[in-house]
């Protein structure tokens, strides 16, 4: 059995020779270094020859955002890693320098690479290393091994590190004292040398606004770590003295828009820092910083804003009385922002009678703000001053329980009004059940009518004329002769009627009546 291969042809032969330009060009575009090789996403500088002397940054600012990982090695020129050389690839995870001249790393080296995840500055020239480029990083991996640390204050923070077991796998880490001697890390010694501690004199600071507070922060370490306060974005004046210790920070004239803010103190020396924090409580009376006319949504609402603290109560009044909430008109608080409070009062399918002013209360133990507003839902019905909207759309109608006390005159409903509802009530009844009865009464009569033209039972004849005896007497004789179920036919002819008597027509009309079946 025979076996085909297909050849590459002129057009995938092409293709590759494409990409091949595309991938050479590349370096160039990126304005990689002699001694590296770039791509889209890494860097990796690994030619001793002619090497590099510092740290590669590209051309264009643009170019470094998708690089993620960096590899150097072999890079014996290379010494220092300074400020925003690194910086330029923000979206660096990777770094890796190793077997080079690296003796110095800046303090402020990292600060703009926060998605750093893996750095290995594994066997070169490092005596030092301060912990500030890292402190901010939430590192996986820092790989330091066979570097010629020496055994000093300022390496202090890398045994820390390593006891609190921060990495995956305890490195062989030495450093080289005054006699030139090699020391494991983890049994270096070195006097008046501990990491900082700070201490708050009060970590729940609460003040009434317009009061003045001040906060101490008491600090420990070796050697006397510096103190500093961190009060970003405090709007109320502030002093501080950070000579002595405990250190000290005063806040004057309190405001309440300072409330929630969090305050810091902040030790550090060569071994580390550590740092207190405290969150600042301002109370204050309640404010209604905002209110407007009521708008509709699926529900109408009177929307609001009040800040206070702590959290006041709301109380909602109508034309000055009281008004009680309920399933139909509530309020509903929709945002908490500190001690800001955003809402509204709900009203569902309100009409004329909740148009009128209504009064906003906010009241805490610090005093009280209210504001008023007036609303207009819908014009009065058939008061010409605007469109009357369906009544079907509302539904619903305010009660007295709903407004309390609010509810006036005009709006409640007499006895008199009552009463003379009921009596066009039952005039409506007597005419319509009249129409009925005259209706039914006329149906009946057709129908009679109807069945009587049909089979007409006065249409009698009479067989023959028998003297001596009355017309009525005949015609009862005739009627003698007849079934039930035979039509009877009478034929009265004018002469004999004109000649009958008052009392043969009144005979004549009690043998029809009795006589004749009305069934037919």
């Amino acid at each position: 059995m025979v076996s085909w291969r297909r050849r590459p042809g002129p057009g995938l032969a092409r293709l590759w020779g494409l990409c091949c330009l595309v991938l050479g060009c590349w370096p160039s575009a990126l304005g990689c270094p002699a001694s590296c090789g770039c791509s889209s996403w890494r860097i990796w500088c690994t030619g001793s020859s002619p090497g590099i002397a510092s740290f590669p940054v590209p051309q264009r600012i643009a170019e470094g955002d998708n690089v993620t990982e960096i590899y150097i090695a072999n890079q014996p020129n290379l010494e220092s890693i300074n400020d925003n050389e690194v910086g330029f690839y923000v979206g660096l995870k990777n770094l890796t320098v190793v077997d080079s001249g690296l003796r110095f790393v800046s303090r402020h080296a990292f600060v703009k690479n926060v998605n750093l995840q893996y750095i290995n500055l594994s066997r070169n020239k490092l005596s030092s290393l301060s912990k500030k480029p890292f402190r901010h990083l939430g590192l996986s991996d820092l790989i330091l091994v066979d570097n010629p640390f020496k055994c000093s204050c300022e390496i202090m923070w890398i045994k820390k590190f390593q006891e609190t077991k921060f990495y995956t796998e305890t490195q062989d880490l030495y450093c080289i004292d005054d006699n030139n001697k090699k020391t494991a890390l983890l049994d270096m010694k070195v006097p008046n040398c501990d990491l900082p501690s700070a201490n708050l004199s009060n970590y729940n600071i609460t003040v009434v606004e317009g009061k003045s507070i001040t906060l101490y922060c008491d600090t420990t370490g070796g050697p006397p770590p510096n103190v500093s306060w961190v009060v970003t974005n405090l709007v109320s004046n502030h002093e501080s003295d950070t000579n002595k210790n405990p250190a000290s920070l005063t806040i004057k004239n309190v405001s309440s828009m300072d409330s929630g803010l969090e305050i810091s103190c902040v030790a550090e020396n060569i071994v580390g820092e550590d740092q207190a924090s405290a969150e600042l409580t301002v109370f204050f009376a309640p404010n209604i910083t905002f209110i407007e006319s009521p708008t509709p949504d699926h529900h109408w609402c009177i929307p609001f804003t009040v800040k206070g603290n702590p959290k006041p109560t709301l109380q909602w009044f109508y034309e000055g009385a009281v008004l009680n909430e309920s399933e139909y008109i509530c309020t509903k608080i929709h945002v908490i922002n500190q001690s800001e409070y955003h809402g509204c009062l709900q009203l569902d399918n309100p009409t004329h009678l909740n148009n009128g002013a209504y009064t906003l209360l906010a009241k805490n133990d610090y005093g009280e703000d209210e504001k008023r507003v007036d609303a207009h839902f819908m014009s009065v019905p058939g008061d010409g001053n605007g469109p009357i909207l369906d009544p079907d759309v509302y539904e619903y109608e305010t009660t007295p329980n709903d407004l309390g006390d609010a509810t006036n005159n005009s709006n409640q409903i007499t006895s008199t009004d009552v009463s003379n509802k009921e009596n066009e009530d039952s005039i409506t009844v007597y005419v319509v059940v009249g129409i009925a009865a005259l209706v039914c009464t006329g149906l009946v009569i057709t129908l009679i009518i109807l069945k009587f033209g049909r089979h007409s039972k006065f249409g009698m004849k009479v067989h023959g004329e028998v003297k001596g005896v009355g017309l009525v007497d005949q015609i009862w004789l005739s009627l003698q002769d007849c079934d039930n179920e035979e039509q009877v036919m009478v034929a009265v002819n004018s002469d004999v009627h004109n000649n009958s008597t008052a009392s043969d027509n009144n005979r004549l009309g009690f043998v029809l009546f009795h006589k004749i079946p009305l069934d037919g």
